[in-house]
């Protein structure tokens, strides 16, 4: 008796995108990949450089079937045989190399180009890499290679200038969290528009994490995404906590601000992480005070409003001050002995420093 029931798939596979259309975040690159196709432009080694969950793999999978169809009055047929991929990062061997050179000399017979798809190719070793430079040299008409790397400042020059370059950028939060929103409300889960916030900035910029998280959380919180299950499970500080904090650096009420960062720690959050994220709290009011900088403000749209009316509570000149004293702790916590004190006597300097420009205006 079959099943009605659907085979699970994780997100991250299920909407990885199958046209250049529906990457998200990577506009300026699909719309040149897809001329490069249309007019005939394409070159024979293409570099996909950038962070990774980005959509590096996937836009090299779209080109590779593209690359053919495009060519082919016949709609249906299947190109998946012209289409090789190499993962380098566990196949890195010159013998793995001489293997592919061996596939590349051999013309489609179907189709008219073989592609072929080495992933993290900054991990194939030196000898490895002059057996490919070979092929990359003098390749046949009929092979295009896409090679794929996180860290592009490993891979030798001479690799690097037989290539065109794709520089991928980090996923926006407004995109990923873009992204999450649509995915929710395909799978009917209910969500707190700050939930999927957290879940996208925590992602820092890697689609493909995020949609791992959004998974995890789905099936932790029984398709309820809330800020408080969120951030307790991620272990997050979410944006009103940061207020809180700054609303009491700003009334420069040293006894409630230790108290607060002791309810912190209590409940388990890294004191190191709670320090990087009130310096971008505070990067953020900066950010807001200026129409064009606003666009890179990486907080939900809810929360715009808010930042605006805190940041009139301060001036640049003293947000500037709060986080120059923030970074130097962030600079000392590692040779500190006594972090939690390093913190606190951070916090208590940034709320005096407040309190000082406020006697001088007396």
């Amino acid at each position: 008796m079959e099943s009605n029931k659907e085979t699970y798939q994780v997100s991250a596979l299920k909407y990885r995108p199958k046209m250049f259309d529906e990457v998200i975040g990577q506009d300026a690159i699909t719309k040149t990949l897809k001329y490069a196709v249309e007019n005939d432009k394409l070159p024979q080694a293409l570099l996909f450089s950038g962070p990774r969950g980005v959509g590096k793999t996937s836009c090299a999978r779209i080109l590779a079937k593209v690359i053919n169809s495009k060519k082919d009055n016949h709609e249906n047929n299947d190109f998946s045989f012209n289409i090789f991929e190499l993962d380098a990062a566990s196949n890195n061997h010159v013998d793995d190399i001489k293997s592919l050179n061996e596939q590349v000399r051999i013309p489609p017979q179907n189709g008219n180009y073989k592609v072929f798809i080495i992933d993290e190719v900054h991990m194939l070793s030196a000898s490895a890499f002059n057996a490919f430079l070979k092929t990359l040299e003098e390749p046949p008409k009929h092979a295009i290679f896409i090679l794929a790397t996180t860290e592009k400042q490993k891979i030798i020059p001479t690799i690097l200038s037989r290539c065109q370059i794709y520089d991928f950028k980090r996923i926006s939060i407004r995109d990923c969290k873009s992204q999450l929103i649509k995915i929710a409300v395909n799978q009917n889960v209910k969500y707190e528009d700050e939930a999927l916030t957290l879940i996208a900035k925590k992602s820092d910029g890697a689609l493909r994490d995020a949609l791992y998280l959004y998974d995890q959380m789905t099936a932790f919180t029984e398709n309820n995404l809330t800020v408080k299950n969120i951030s307790e499970s991620l272990n997050l500080l979410t944006f009103e906590k940061y207020f809180t904090i700054s609303d009491l650096v700003i009334k420069n009420d040293i006894p409630k601000l230790l108290i607060e960062f002791d309810k912190i720690i209590s409940n388990g959050f890294d004191d190191l992480d709670f320090l990087v994220g009130l310096a971008n709290h505070f990067r953020d009011l900066i950010l807001i005070k200026n129409k064009e900088t606003t666009e890179i403000l990486e907080v939900g749209n809810e929360y715009e409003n808010k930042y605006s009316t805190h940041s009139e509570k301060l001036e640049m000149n003293d947000i500037l001050k709060i986080i120059d004293l923030i970074s130097k702790c962030e600079l000392d916590y590692k040779q500190s002995k006594n972090k939690r004190l390093l913190i606190e006597l951070c916090l208590m300097q940034i709320a005096s420093l407040l309190s000082g420009e406020k006697k001088k205006d007396l």
